[in-house]
């Protein structure tokens, strides 16, 4: 079954982020992700639980490939950049 990471990113520091995105962007096609959204216009149409800010979504193979991908040496070196870039929130949704 497909996972999809789904992570909302508020820039704090846009030229650092440029650089994780470029870092992070092989990681994810090496542990088999394919970026179905990054950064798109948002159109919400509901926000009582949650108002997003800038969306990326991610699909992996399976929830284990999104986690495989995530706890990797190589994604936590390239993650520190995307911390001290943005507040984020991150989530692994398995799905169709």
């Amino acid at each position: 079954m497909a996972a999809y990471l789904v992570v909302d990113t508020d820039l704090t520091n846009p030229e650092m982020y440029e650089s994780y995105k470029l870092k992070a962007k092989p990681l994810v096609e090496k542990y088999g992700g394919e970026y179905l959204a990054r950064g798109g216009q948002l159109s919400v149409k509901e926000s009582k639980l949650w108002a997003p800010t800038r969306m990326v979504l991610i699909r992996f193979p399976s929830a284990a490939d999104a986690e495989t991908f995530y706890h990797s040496d190589e994604y936590q070196e390239v993650l520190q950049i995307g911390l001290q870039s943005a507040n984020r929130t991150l989530f692994i949704l398995e799905g169709v």
